[in-house]
């Protein structure tokens, strides 16, 4: 069940809950950033290449390729034995921004943004069939466990793809990881 909870920043003890897909949807549309559930009708296999999860999904990809001019939308998957799953879960835990807007699209699986607004940070547990976008220059981190286990579609307004400015805030190791997270709402 994807989830939000809002923490004051300076004291994670203080927050708000929510699990209602409309009440996560309207709180995060006040801060500008889209919070959308997307289904198919098309069947595939767990393994299935990026084309065929493409494929699946073109009719919401089209619309917002047209709405954003995005030039490149491709597919990642983490599994939990990838080799540097390490490595690359602590690229993303660091508080970063971007210059453009990041979307993300769940269709398998789950991870946690964390986006920090003013004296706020929204955490927002993304589950398959979610859509979150990033605002551009949000400072934000994402946590996708010690095991990740999710696949999703990305889309980029450039042809240069991801890139991050690192806030050189420490803010991330104030607030649960995934795996509290998770533990903490079960």
């Amino acid at each position: 069940m994807s989830r939000l909870t809002i923490y004051n920043d300076r004291n994670p003890e203080l927050n708000s809950r929510f699990t209602d897909f409309d009440a996560i949807a309207g709180k995060l549309n006040e801060i500008g950033v889209q919070f959308e559930r997307w289904q198919t009708d098309a069947e595939f296999a767990a393994d299935a290449d990026s084309d065929t999860v493409l494929a699946a999904y073109q009719d919401s990809i089209e619309r917002l390729k047209q709405q954003y001019q995005f030039q490149s939308v491709d597919v990642i998957a983490l599994k939990p034995d990838h080799p540097d799953k390490a490595t690359l879960r602590q690229k993303f835990l660091d508080e970063h921004t971007h210059a453009d807007f990041e979307i993300r699209f769940f269709v398998e699986g789950c991870a946690l943004f964390y986006l920090h607004i003013k004296d706020r940070v929204y955490a927002v547990l993304c589950e398959q069939g979610d859509l979150i976008s990033v605002p551009a220059n949000t400072p934000h981190w994402f946590d996708m466990g010690e095991n990740p286990d999710f696949k999703c579609i990305r889309f980029f307004t450039t042809d240069e793809g991801w890139q991050a400015q690192s806030s050189g805030d420490d803010i991330a190791k104030r607030f649960p990881t995934f795996e509290q997270y998770r533990a903490d709402h079960a």
